[in-house]
């Protein structure tokens, strides 16, 4: 099984089942190996997961069930926040680091705690993001741009992010593309590209006026957000070939929670980029 780009899936329970579960798609992924924790590839042991008598296997709907809660969550709190904010533009930077920070703590405790199954730590994180995200948006459209079309930037984002996820998930069912180990390798290597040259366009903003252009609006601007919105939408096939080897190996149903997260985190980060790039656009 190829580990996820998402770190939020590679803690999550792995192991080889029988078939008879409904899943995302082709299932093309291979049973023969699993990843550690650490993305490395070992033998498979053949000591099949014994779910407790009162366990059941969870399945495509826990999964569908599980992230529609987690994301209804996440947009509640994002129009408190937008509310919040409207009604106050100094709450936006409070709302926007403390969110961030939050939901940030909150992945890192469900990723390296082994919590990723808890619904309170997954709910939590929610709510951090969603008033992170109802901030942020605040920041990019009224802010930015006094208020007009700020709504409908907003819209686009949303419609966009959906659009992606909805795509990929065809182009996941279809096999047009297949998750292999060396497509998980790339798309890995390029999140930590992106990540570090983000760290260093932070680190030289200090130093010099725009850091190094990667976020400033300009060209290079918009093509560094082309590119991480493309990371982001493929690495949504690794997350649908981690949920599909779940529902396969029988994972117990509470790992839906897990599988909510993961995909969580990457549609913030989709709906994050997409936003950043139309506010290029609108801007004055």
């Amino acid at each position: 099984m190829r580990t996820s780009s998402n770190p939020v899936f590679r803690n999550l329970p792995r192991q080889e089942g029988v078939g008879g579960y409904a899943n995302f798609g082709s299932g093309v992924a291979g049973a023969g190996q699993v990843g550690n924790q650490y993305g490395q590839q070992q033998p498979y042991q053949q000591q099949p997961y014994a779910p407790a008598p009162a366990t059941r296997a969870m399945t495509i709907d826990d999964v569908v069930t599980k992230t529609g809660i987690t994301l209804g969550v996440l947009a509640l709190s994002a129009i408190v926040s937008y509310a919040l904010t409207n009604a106050n533009t100094s709450l936006a930077p409070l709302f926007v680091i403390v969110g961030g920070l939050v939901g940030l703590v909150l992945v890192l405790i469900a990723t390296f705690a082994n919590k990723m199954d808890n619904p309170a730590i997954v709910l939590s994180y929610a709510v951090a993001e969603g008033f992170f995200l109802g901030a942020l948006s605040f920041m990019f459209t009224d802010v930015a741009f006094g208020g007009v079309g700020g709504s409908a930037l907003i819209g686009q984002a949303v419609l966009g992010t959906f659009g992606v996820f909805a795509g990929m998930l065809v182009v996941y069912k279809t096999g047009a593309i297949r998750v292999t180990p060396r497509f998980t390798r790339m798309i890995v290597g390029a999140m930590i590209g992106v990540l570090v040259l983000a760290v260093g366009n932070l680190i030289a903003s200090f130093f010099i006026s725009g850091g190094l252009g990667l976020r400033d609006g300009g060209a290079l601007a918009i093509v560094f957000s082309l590119v991480c919105i493309a990371i982001a939408a493929f690495s949504f096939l690794l997350d649908f070939d981690a949920a599909d080897q779940l529902i396969r190996a029988q994972a117990p149903e509470k790992a839906a929670w897990g599988v909510a997260l993961g995909l969580t985190v990457t549609l913030v980060w989709l709906y994050v980029e997409i936003l950043r790039l139309l506010s290029y656009f609108n801007n004055d």
